[in-house]
């Protein structure tokens, strides 16, 4: 089954204006979808994960309602059919 990834408004210039991008495959865990969205939107990759290949400190990412840093990170299952949100910090002042 598909999982549907949420792409937020600064990063939708790397998805050809798409605001959702579907991953046909069923990926396992986070690293496999993301390896997936990279295929299909490559130049989202240096916006989320640094050179050392860690996810970037302002860049939060939620299976369903679950932010990965506290559920394994990259190893964190993705169950099938499941809205994968990329969610960039937001700062101000």
């Amino acid at each position: 089954m598909a999982v549907l990834f949420c792409i937020p408004g600064p990063l939708r210039a790397f998805s050809g204006g798409l605001q959702q991008v579907e991953i046909k495959t069923s990926p396992a865990t986070v690293r496999d979808a993301l390896d997936a969205l990279y295929r299909e939107c490559p130049g989202i990759r240096d916006r989320l994960i640094n050179e050392e290949g860690q996810l970037r400190e302002h860049i939060n990412i939620f299976v369903g309602d679950e932010n990965i840093r506290q559920t394994g990170y990259f190893s964190t299952a993705v169950p099938p059919g499941v809205e994968i949100s990329i969610i960039p910090a937001v700062s101000g002042g």
